[in-house]
């Protein structure tokens, strides 16, 4: 049991937090324009708001706003309602401004901390997945099993492999074309949808539907970010003899990753549970591919081992293993009880380790500590 509910955080990482340096290179095409506008909304903002809560509200709003999508198209085939997608649009887009301004409030604020940046990336982690999964079913993309589950595990893996090599050099890079750019793509899916219909996807260029060709170019744009991230890793870090920033193989965070795609592909292969409820698949895998890509920013903060195996792999795990004993469980229902026990453990996990900052550190976390607004 103690390996079940021990202290997220050891007393060792808990240091490597407070000694942390934020250390990130690039900057995408479209930021700077967007600079403009989210430089003129933070200050708009009162002293009082704690970044935290700027970010936990953005993430809310994306949430809620996607699972709509969800909702209403289970298997990625169905249609919305027109007001559903306008709703997700401007969710994501309030999610992005908040998500872009919470450093900013931080460092006007004078509350700028480990937590922070790692509230920041937790969130991120959990709104990647999420936007991935309403813009298949915005695009009706269930007819197309195996593309949608490349769009979707692909863009899990290319998050886990940024902050992968993170660990690996110590600094977070950004490219030309980055988050800022998806993000603009998919609040123009959702607002297209809500326009123009869903079938606007299905309209053929050159003999092609429109929604296989945004998926293509996606994807390779997506692999050839995560093979450069993959041949940075490979070329050595920053630790002793080119080990990670924890002084441990660059391969050390491979598994957890590699697991839960090796477990979602069989599953794809020899079940029919991933063509039956998609969007319920994606995201029990997506929980858990947050969990495991916070694990890592972790470790990258604190300049820690990370672990081989974690209580995120469980429910995938107990899924490949029903497999194999011809799904002597019915398959739906232990899904969903994975996607609850990894949905409970990434919020308790999340929650107790935010409580142990908070502690540590001496701060709050929604609300700006006395000392910081005395200051202001």
């Amino acid at each position: 049991m103690s390996f079940l509910w021990r202290p997220p955080l050891t007393e060792d990482q808990l240091r490597g937090l407070d000694e942390h340096k934020y250390s990130c290179k690039g900057r995408s095409i479209i930021e700077p324009a967007f600079q403009v506008l989210w430089n003129w909304l933070v200050e708009q903002l009162p002293l009082w708001i704690a970044p935290n809560l700027l970010t936990i509200t953005g993430l809310a709003l994306n949430v809620v706003t996607s699972l709509l999508v969800a909702f209403y198209c289970p298997n990625a085939t169905e249609t919305a309602p027109a007001w559903v997608f306008y709703l997700c649009a401007l969710g994501l887009f309030t999610y992005q401004c908040l998500d872009a301004i919470d450093g900013k409030q931080a460092r006007r604020t004078g509350t700028s901390s480990a937590m922070g940046e790692l509230f920041d990336h937790g969130c991120d982690s959990v709104s990647t997945f999420i936007v991935i999964l309403s813009t298949v079913c915005a695009m009706q993309m269930g007819s197309y099993p195996l593309p949608t589950f490349l769009y979707c595990f692909t863009s899990i893996f290319v998050f886990y492999s940024a902050h992968w090599r993170a660990y690996v050099t110590g600094t977070l890079q950004f490219g030309k074309l980055d988050v800022t750019e998806a993000q603009l793509l998919v609040i123009i899916v959702y607002t297209l949808s809500g326009a123009l219909g869903q079938s606007i996807w299905a309209t053929r260029v050159y003999g092609i539907e429109m929604k296989l060709i945004i998926v293509f170019l996606s994807l390779l744009f997506a692999w050839a970010t995560a093979a450069n991230n993959l041949r940075v890793i490979l070329e050595g870090g920053q630790g002793k003899n080119g080990s990670t920033v924890a002084d441990t193989s660059v391969l050390s965070p491979a598994f957890p990753m590699a697991f839960l795609l090796f477990t979602a592909y069989t599953l794809y292969l020899h079940s029919t549970i991933f063509h039956d409820y998609s969007s319920v698949f994606v995201f029990t895998f997506g929980v858990a591919g947050a969990k495991a890509s916070n694990n890592l920013v972790i470790a990258h903060m604190s300049k820690s081992p990370i672990g081989l195996f974690d209580r995120c792999l469980i429910g995938p795990l107990l899924m490949l293993m029903n497999l194999y004993f011809h799904s002597f469980i019915d398959e739906f229902y232990l899904m969903i009880a994975a996607l609850c026990f990894g949905t409970f453990d990434l919020v308790f996990t999340s929650a107790m380790i935010c409580r142990q900052l908070c502690d540590h550190m001496k701060i709050y976390c929604f609300t700006i500590w006395p000392k910081a607004a005395a200051s202001n």
